[in-house]
């Protein structure tokens, strides 16, 4: 009852007599506070500080439990000053959307400390959408919408009167690049549910000016409506004269580290880097062909998906997490195209991988010859190619041969993967190069430009692996 008079007295709504702020003690003030206030100054925030924190949390902004000690040590960091602005900002920002008001009050205190270095300031007419059309669109459809200071995700998972299917998987995402940066949800979401029902929406945000950064990613919830969007909303002109391109996202959620000490097995390294990060699926280790025993002195990390993937490289890569004592040197791993699968049913190679150094291709003639007609077989370091005159042959090959002990060593079978067509064109280049003395007479009297580069980029790649190029 005394808070509610309290606020009456603020808002002038009391008909009582104003009171004598002389007249009013310490322990007549204490009742402006929360239950929370005094573990605030416990945890080191100044009075002031204290006193603006505790203010949102009587407004019902948020509660105490919503932050967690991150956030509070976070704002500690600040000067009296800028702690005050970062929780008005917090306060003015639209909260309704927030499912985490912990983690968005460390992005709006990132923010802060981002524009106080560039000297910029948020302008009132670009913070957002018009929240009533958000709205209308949240209604339509019952799906959910996150907001934190880097994105807005739509959905994730959609209600189950939408799509009550499985998770997707790859090939679901698609980008959608050269949004408008004053475009949000309510015109994004009406264009791609043309194509079938979708799981997310995540448009990326620019904190320092509360519009988007100009693209997005969709997850449809499956591929064919994945692939529907692309050609639908490819080039489609979203307002006049801006047009989106869409197109299907390459998700990686693989790493490629470096500096591993060769002693470790495959075993050790996935118990390392799960204590370091999660989300670890599997390890790829690649051995030294003239040592079973050691590794190459790098390996792939391969984890649960493109962002369990991008918060490990962030942890890995920040110098504070060290492998058996030592910083490791993290990459993304190039991305691993799949072939179309009516190519890949054609295929009558196999890739064999983790050959003992005694094995010959004698040997492997002899030992996948059983199973139908060879045409070649080439075995290069460690692995080698096995190419069969029939299709049903290499099926039966792979399923009879996979994982079978060769010399003494495991080895691994896959379909060897045909090389797309650029590459081809490139190949035959260098063909012409290596096996035709006449090319220069043929194709250089053209001064084409384009050939000559061609040629002495060609020649300084042979030069490096030592090789002759006429």
């Amino acid at each position: 009852m005394a808070t509610d008079q309290t606020t009456d007295h603020v808002n002038g709504n009391s008909t009582e007599e104003p009171i004598d702020i002389t007249e009013v003690d310490t322990t007549t003030a204490e009742v402006i506070h929360s239950d929370n206030f005094q573990t605030l100054l416990d945890a080191g925030l100044p009075q002031k500080v204290a006193e603006k924190l505790d203010a949102i949390y009587i407004a019902g902004l948020v509660s105490h439990s919503d932050l967690d000690e991150r956030a509070i040590e976070a704002l500690k960091e600040f000067n009296e000053e800028g702690a005050l602005q970062v929780l008005l900002e917090f306060k003015e920002s639209d909260l309704s959307h927030v499912q985490n008001k912990s983690a968005f009050l460390c992005g709006v205190m990132k923010t802060y400390r981002q524009r106080e270095k560039q000297g910029t300031k948020v302008s009132d007419s670009t913070k957002g959408p018009v929240e009533a059309k958000i709205k209308a669109l949240l209604d339509r459809t019952i799906y959910t919408l996150d907001v934190t200071t880097g994105q807005r995700k739509y959905g994730g998972p959609p209600p189950e009167s939408v799509y009550s299917g499985a998770q997707p998987t790859i090939g679901t995402e698609i980008f959608v690049g050269k949004i408008p940066r004053d475009l949000f949800e309510d015109e994004l979401v009406p264009l791609f549910e043309k194509a079938g029902p979708i799981w997310d929406l995540r448009l990326m945000m620019d904190p320092l000016s509360g519009l988007n950064r100009g693209y997005a990613f969709v997850t449809l919830c499956t591929k064919e409506a994945a692939s529907e969007a692309v050609n639908l909303c490819n080039n489609h002109e979203i307002r006049p004269g801006k047009h989106i391109g869409v197109c299907i996202s390459v998700a990686n959620n693989r790493l490629f580290v470096g500096s591993i000490p060769k002693s470790k097995t495959k075993e050790q390294i996935v118990e390392e880097f799960a204590k370091v990060t999660e989300g670890l699926n599997d390890v790829i280790l690649y051995h030294q062909p003239d040592d079973k025993k050691k590794n190459r002195g790098f390996c792939f990390l391969e984890y649960e998906d493109h962002k369990t993937a991008a918060q490990a490289r962030r942890r890995l890569m920040s110098g504070k997490v060290k492998v058996w004592g030592n910083v490791v040197t993290v990459e993304w791993a190039d991305p691993i195209e799949n072939p179309d699968p009516e190519v890949m049913a054609k295929v009558k190679v196999l890739f064999v991988r983790n050959l003992a150094n005694s094995v010959t291709e004698e040997i492997l003639e002899k030992s996948f010859g059983q199973f139908g007609k060879l045409e070649r077989v080439k075995k290069l370091k460690d692995y080698a190619f096995v190419h069969f005159d029939e299709r049903d042959a290499a099926v039966e090959a792979l399923a009879q041969m996979n994982g079978k002990v060769l010399e003494g060593e495991h080895i691994d079978i896959v379909f060897a993967k045909p090389p797309d067509q650029k590459r081809k064109e490139h190949m035959a280049l260098q063909n012409i190069f290596f096996c035709a003395p006449l090319f220069k007479q043929q194709y250089m009297p053209n001064n084409s430009k384009k050939t000559k580069k061609t040629y002495f980029t060609i020649q300084k790649s042979c030069m490096a692996r030592n090789q002759i190029c006429i």
